[in-house]
């Protein structure tokens, strides 16, 4: 194997370790925007576990995270729940910077 291939093969596998690390740090977010949403919308316990989990869930409807962004607005609307779209998204990406640190530290 040349010194070319080797760095090939490193680039390769760091790029995959990014990769993994960020769809762990998505699904991280997204569990803890729906653990946020219960709590706006009154659910606790259990209920706010299964809401995370369905909002985890949503994201794999379709490409990018407006999924995400969609059922949680969808759901505070249909409670009387007054949050915006953008406050939604602000609370995203407020919590993807938390996710990137518990995913990085090993949480």
């Amino acid at each position: 194997m040349t010194t070319f291939d080797k760095r090939e093969e490193g680039f390769e596998k760091k790029f995959a370790l990014d990769e993994e690390q960020k769809f762990k740090a998505e699904v991280r977010r997204n569990k803890l925007l729906g653990l946020w949403a219960a709590e706006k919308l009154g659910l606790t316990g259990d209920a706010a576990t299964a809401y995370s989990k369905e909002v985890v869930a949503a994201d794999f409807e379709q490409a990018g995270d407006q999924d995400v962004q969609n059922k949680v607005v969808k759901d505070f609307a249909a409670k009387g729940v007054a949050v915006t779209a953008q406050e939604v998204r602000v609370k995203m990406d407020e919590l993807m910077a938390v996710a990137a640190a518990q995913v990085k530290a090993g949480n």
